[in-house]
């Protein structure tokens, strides 16, 4: 088991992008958590895409925090990790070496099934060229395979089952 640490978990009550194209983003400001309750196939409690749809690819998403630095240096600019909307901040860990795979985060089960692939919306959030620089680590959408609870801070991540 690798040792991660989650820098930060975020969730929303509702969509600011999500079905808003050529319109102004909504104002669903994200809830910044010390620790967030997980449900096997549902996804955080009290967030937008819990219950989203049954085995909905994106229940939890992952952002990495070297990725996040690396952009926001690249752009000049300062937003916070929550701006990318995504759940689960992490440092320490290619989140693209998941995709497919089986793995646990302190014990909750995760399967990775796709990159969180950036948007234009990006760009707006964090300025131009924000979009292209996530291309390709855009974060990780995830099912929820167990009940459990996430905290922030030092975390265990490592395969589940051997990948089955």
């Amino acid at each position: 088991m690798t040792h991660v640490f989650i820098a930060g978990l975020f969730r929303s009550a509702g969509h600011n992008f999500v079905g808003r194209f050529g319109r102004e983003p909504g104002t669903h400001p994200m809830e910044l958590l010390e620790s967030a309750r997980v449900k096997a196939g549902r996804g955080i409690e009290g967030d937008r895409f819990m219950d989203h749809a049954e085995g909905y690819k994106g229940q939890v998403t992952f952002f990495s925090l070297e990725t996040h630095r690396e952009v926001c240096g690249a752009l000049g600019t300062s937003v916070e990790p929550w701006a990318w909307r995504r759940n689960v901040v992490v440092e320490g860990v290619d989140l693209n070496a998941w995709i497919g795979r089986r793995f646990e985060v302190d014990g909750v089960g995760f399967e990775g099934v796709e990159e969180c692939r950036p948007c234009a919306w990006m760009d707006r959030v964090a300025g131009a060229g924000a979009e292209a620089l996530l291309r390709g680590r855009g974060g990780l959408r995830a099912r929820v395979l167990s009940d459990g609870l996430l905290k922030v801070g030092p975390a265990g991540w490592g395969a589940r089952d051997r990948d089955r």
